[in-house]
């Protein structure tokens, strides 16, 4: 273990490793800190640097939620307006209601989870959901 995430800290821990050991490295897995990079490059120069799986998955994650999100506001600003037209010319407004009975909306924001799990694992009403959403 190291103390501390600089990269000078972490590479001078490094260097007490023989140069000829740290020469065979052909990979290291790390995470996306500029300083870990920074500190790898500097002690293990020959070897791949690769990100960990984790770290692609959350940005990935965070990149669909993202979306999930922005879609589920543009759904809600259509509804207010169709809402607005709809009391301009003294209608009701009805919304579009899918078989299982959500609005967009709805399919929106509870469609979070599904998108994040394999679709062998949803259960029904997330398979019902998904089919409208995708």
């Amino acid at each position: 273990m190291i103390k501390g995430t600089r990269a000078e800290d972490i590479g001078a821990v490094m260097q007490k490793i023989p140069w000829h050991l740290r020469k065979k490295a052909k990979e290291v897995t790390l995470d996306m800190a500029a300083n870990m990079i920074k500190a790898v490059r500097l002690s293990f120069p020959h070897a791949s640097r690769v990100i960990d799986r984790f770290h692609v998955q959350k940005l990935a994650f965070d990149a669909v939620q993202e979306l999930r999100i922005k879609y589920r506001w543009e759904a809600i600003d259509q509804e207010n307006e169709a809402i607005a037209k709809a009391k301009l010319n003294k209608e009701t407004y009805e919304p579009e209601i899918f078989p299982n009975g959500d609005t967009l909306k709805q399919v929106l924001a509870r469609s979070r989870f599904l998108l994040f799990k394999h679709q062998s694992k949803w259960t029904l009403s997330q398979l019902e959901r998904a089919t409208f959403l995708l």
